[in-house]
């Protein structure tokens, strides 16, 4: 009797059977059989889900699976396929399939190739669905390159932000952060034999500037940029560190000689003429060179910046080399620079009075304030110490600012005094004048009208004064301030100045006062510069007289008022008090006061 009950191993291998196909279904892996002799294949249910067939029957033709891949994979797909048969091995591919519905999936199939028993070659695969780790694959791809772009744009924006901080936006030129950067690398180097900074300075900018606009200016700093550039050795860096300031580093030279040369063909280059459209533009340099020979090379750029400094003073378009002497010279002037300083705060700078005689008469017409400088040490200084650093400072202002409150004080003392005050003449420089503050500033003073007057000292504007310059001028006459022309005939005044501003009196020149006893060519120039004061109702007061004799001749070709060492030194104001004192006769002693 046939037994119908399954063995142990049967069901164990049902068993088995039933977990597989449960694994299966749960990873969603289709399983397929082909045998290559045929044109139809084996799919399991899982198969037909992933490929949305809607059917379920287990022989498929390979048209199905044919026609299902993207046309772009379909000939790769085939040809792996082609492969494994060819080789009788493993089959392995990755492709996409395009559902019915026109979605495409990604799918990966692993296959073992296998001879059956009837000796049929066949292979036995699996497929799965891998669309989402490829669009996660290719979305980590796409972030992956996003980051590395941002990470490059990042280092690129770095890059341009270091680059912007190290060198100048108009020039494309190293900047001071960058020149500073590399002196040091120099200067730490080696392998660095010899070692220079060149200054320069650009002459005229301010003029082009001022005259043809900024674009003019810009033009001109580009073109300088380029040929400086192109005027400087390979061992050389060039940085625009101002305005229009420019520094040259260069190393391992030959010497003094070379700098020399290059320092020649810059100017040379520099001296061409820019155009800037229609115009051609022009403007030279100023260049000031230090080097190491010996020296520590960390102070090449402070003592390349004193020989520029140098060079401008002594006229521009110059080239001047740092010498140890240079530096002690501009230090004693800033100390003294300093001193002054303190000195103006410390209320040192005073008056001292010369006294103006009538040429006739005799008597005192009026006083002169000339500036002294009472140093705590080295006692009594002349305007000839201490007047250049002042002006060199932008501190003659302020003297005169001193100067004056000083007198206004001392003729209050010597009002009280019981004196009669003569007008005192005070200097005012052409910065003084300029001061917006200076009219507002006179007015608060309440200055009695005829009791001063205003020598302008620096008179060369009078053959180009500007419309405001004149209203200023006119403003203090009208405070009751005369105006006085100083050092008339030194070939500063012009007659069209003279004509224009009209002062109260004019100062013959003491050069021309020198020879005039002697000399029949400075008699005729005095005697016409006389001529065309009276002409224009303008006084005469005639400085330098040193002796009787130049009294005498200048009273007679008709001087107003004389003034000079044979008639009084400049004194303090208590020597000055005791002169004009009610007691005092009221004419001078010759020799008053000490010179």
């Amino acid at each position: 009797m046939p037994h119908n009950k399954p063995t142990r191993s049967e069901r164990e291998f049902q068993d088995l059977l039933r977990r597989l196909e449960l694994a299966l279904d749960a990873s969603q892996i289709g399983v397929w059989e082909h045998d290559v002799r045929k044109s139809g294949i084996v799919w399991d249910a899982q198969m037909h889900r992933l490929y949305q067939t809607g059917e379920t029957s287990r022989l498929v033709p390979t048209s199905i699976w044919e026609n299902a891949i993207h046309p772009d994979d379909r000939d790769r797909a085939f040809a792996e396929f082609d492969d494994a048969i060819a080789r009788r091995g493993a089959y392995n591919s990755e492709f996409r399939i395009i559902w019915p519905n026109g979605e495409i999936r990604h799918m990966r199939s692993r296959a073992h190739f296998f001879v059956s028993e009837d000796g049929a070659p066949s292979f036995i695969g699996a497929e799965w669905d891998v669309t989402a780790d490829v669009e996660l694959a290719a979305e980590l791809q796409r972030q992956r390159l996003v980051a590395e772009a941002r990470a490059k744009a990042l280092e690129e924006s770095n890059a341009r932000i270091e680059h912007a901080a190290e060198h100048d936006y108009l020039t494309g030129l190293p900047n001071r952060r960058l020149l500073d950067k590399r002196l040091a690398e120099l200067h730490g180097n080696k392998s660095v034999s010899s070692l220079a900074v060149l200054h320069l300075d650009l002459d005229q900018f301010k003029q082009i500037n001022d005259s043809h606009g900024h674009s003019a200016g810009d033009t001109v700093l580009r073109a300088a940029a380029l040929r400086i550039t192109a005027g400087i050795p390979a061992d050389g860096m060039v940085a625009r560190v101002g305005g229009d300031e420019f520094v040259i580093i260069l190393w391992n030279f030959a010497g003094r000689e070379e700098l020399d040369r290059i320092a020649s063909d810059l100017q040379r280059r520099l001296g061409k003429k820019i155009r800037f459209g229609q115009e051609l533009l022009q403007s030279g340099t100023s260049i000031g060179v230090a080097w190491n020979n010996g020296r520590n090379a960390r102070n090449l750029l402070t003592e390349s910046d004193l020989a520029l400094f140098q060079a401008k003073k002594l006229g521009r378009n110059r080239i001047e080399f740092f010498t140890r002497q240079l530096q002690d010279d501009i230090q004693s002037k800033r100390r003294l620079a300093e001193e002054l300083r303190l000195g103006l705060e410390r209320r040192e700078i005073v008056p001292y009075y010369q006294i103006q005689l009538d040429a006739k008469t005799r008597e005192i017409a009026g006083l002169e304030a000339l500036a002294r400088w009472i140093h705590p040490e080295k006692g009594v200084l002349s305007p000839a110490v201490f007047l250049k650093v002042a002006d060199e400072n932008g501190l003659a202002a302020e003297i005169d600012a001193a100067i004056l409150s000083r007198v206004l004080e001392d003729r209050l003392d010597w009002q009280a005094q019981g004196a009669v005050v003569p007008r005192v003449a005070v200097n005012i420089s052409g910065p003084r004048l300029f001061d917006p503050g200076l009219l507002a500033n006179l007015e608060a003073l309440k200055i009695p009208s005829g009791a001063l007057s205003f020598e302008l000292v620096e008179t060369i504007f009078l053959d180009d004064s500007d419309d405001r310059l004149v209203a200023s001028i006119e403003r203090i006459k009208q405070m009751g301030i005369d105006i006085e022309i100083d050092d008339f005939g030194s070939g500063h005044a012009s007659l069209i100045g003279l004509a224009r501003l009209r002062p109260k009196r004019l100062k013959i020149d003491r050069q021309l006062v020198t020879d005039i006893v002697g000399s029949k060519e400075q008699h005729r120039v005095v005697g016409s510069i006389v001529e065309i004061a009276k002409a224009l109702n303008v006084e005469v007061i005639a400085e330098g007289v040193e002796t009787e004799g130049h009294a005498e001749v200048l009273t007679a070709i008709g001087c107003d008022t004389l003034q000079g060492y044979a008639l009084g030194y400049p004194a303090p104001a208590a020597d000055i008090a005791r002169l004009i004192a009610p007691r005092a006769l009221n004419h001078a002693t010759p020799g008053v006061g000490g010179r």
